[in-house]
């Protein structure tokens, strides 16, 4: 059994590992995924971690109790990146899992299959009006900042009950606390980030609305032990990750859309397949080179040869799992028909992203009513000159220029 002690001691590939276009995920998976779907490496930060990059491996761990997002020894545990969100153990392990269930709980019902039905025909509304004015801007235009940027800022705002109008504060933080190079900066943007939470969740006691917050604020009473605070903390993680990720993968998806031969026109003849393609854009969108999703071990897991020791980091790479052609035909190759597409793009097992049916609503709204509306649409850029951002958590592009 390889040991990730030992395994520190040698000459570990560090991430985040050079990759050919944004459409694609570094080579050097592949070739680390031939040797070992379980492999040491080096986090972005510099310490030692396991890279899962099988599916097998990957789906197992996901739903693996042993594994938490809270170290046993937090002043121990292996540094992911400098980020406040993501870049570290968060929580205590031995009530990690009880504030998860609370979690789940508060937020089930904002995220039902009722309310995302709801939703959705207001959600179709905004794309169409973000669409209109595109169209009123003319060509070239950037799609990034008139359709992929916008939409999940609107969409959670309106969920989240927060106000539009404070979208630059809140998006300034949001990127500040995402950031990956300076912890104490993201520290810092994180925390401005809970603060303006927590001036609207002091709104919401007293004028509360038909929004997300305002359901949390009425079950958490101010006196119960959890106070503003907590409820603060757990909206701006919301904000955080219902707007960001979506964005990202609006541009992503647009991009591999327009690689993938025939598939925009295709689109824009038949709307009605956007729901197969977004599945297809949720497995190959990878906009994030920082790893995976970091957990650690709270106690020891063997999997794959390798013993995964107490206090361990584990990297989750879902985006490159998704391409295990051990679990994927032809698994580089867009195909919006193909069957039984159980990605990883939202997790597996206990922590299942709750807001999947969030992103779906947003992503099957934009792609089925964007290449319609525009069947010419055409990077205005060449390919090669896109660049993903690799000093931010969720990845993504400053701009995606279109012309059509």
């Amino acid at each position: 059994m390889t040991d990730l002690t030992d395994a520190a001691a040698t000459d570990l590939p560090r991430l985040p590992f050079p990759r050919d276009s944004v459409v694609d995920v570094a080579p050097l998976y592949a070739r680390l995924r031939a040797a070992a779907p379980v492999t040491p490496v080096r986090t972005p930060a510099g310490d030692p971690a396991w890279l899962v990059t099988g599916y097998d491996e990957a789906r197992a761990l996901f739903a693996d109790p042993r594994l938490g997002r809270a170290h046993p020894d937090p002043e121990r545990a292996s540094r992911i990146s400098g980020s406040a969100l993501l870049g570290g153990s968060i929580g205590d392990a031995a009530s990690e899992r009880t504030q998860h269930a609370l979690m789940r709980s508060l937020l089930a019902p904002a995220f039902s299959a009722r309310r995302m039905r709801m939703l959705t025909t207001r959600v179709d509304g905004l794309v169409a009006t973000l669409l209109d004015d595109l169209a009123a801007h003319g060509s070239p235009a950037d799609l990034h900042a008139h359709l992929s940027l916008p939409l999940p800022v609107l969409v959670i705002c309106e969920l989240l009950g927060v106000p539009y109008a404070d979208r630059d504060r809140f998006r300034a933080a949001s990127e500040g606390a995402g950031g990956l190079t300076d912890r104490e900066a993201s520290a810092r943007a994180l925390d401005d980030l809970v603060g303006y939470i927590r001036e609207l969740v002091g709104r919401k006691r007293t004028e509360p609305g038909e929004d997300v917050l305002s359901d949390i604020v009425e079950k958490i009473p101010r006196g119960n032990g959890a106070g503003d605070g907590a409820v603060a903390r757990l909206g701006a993680v919301l904000l955080f990750a219902g707007h960001e990720t979506t964005v990202t993968r609006i541009d992503v998806g647009t991009l591999l859309l327009l690689d993938a031969p025939g598939q925009w026109a295709a689109l824009a003849a038949d709307p009605g397949a956007a729901r197969g393609a977004v599945e297809e854009v949720l497995r190959l969108a990878a906009p994030s080179g920082g790893g995976g999703l970091p957990r650690y071990a709270q106690a020891e897991v063997e999997i794959a040869g390798v013993t995964i020791a107490t206090g361990d980091a584990v990297l989750l790479a879902a985006g490159v799992a998704n391409r295990d052609p051990a679990r994927f035909v032809d698994p580089d190759r867009f195909d919006p028909a193909r069957e039984s597409n159980l990605h990883l793009a939202f997790g597996h097992g206990a922590h299942y992203c709750i807001g999947a049916a969030l992103a779906r609503v947003e992503l099957e709204a934009v792609f089925s009513a964007l290449p319609q509306r525009f069947p010419g649409l055409a990077l205005d850029v060449d390919p090669a000159t896109l660049a993903l951002r690799t000093d931010l958590l969720t990845g993504g592009l400053d701009t995606l220029p279109v012309r059509w």
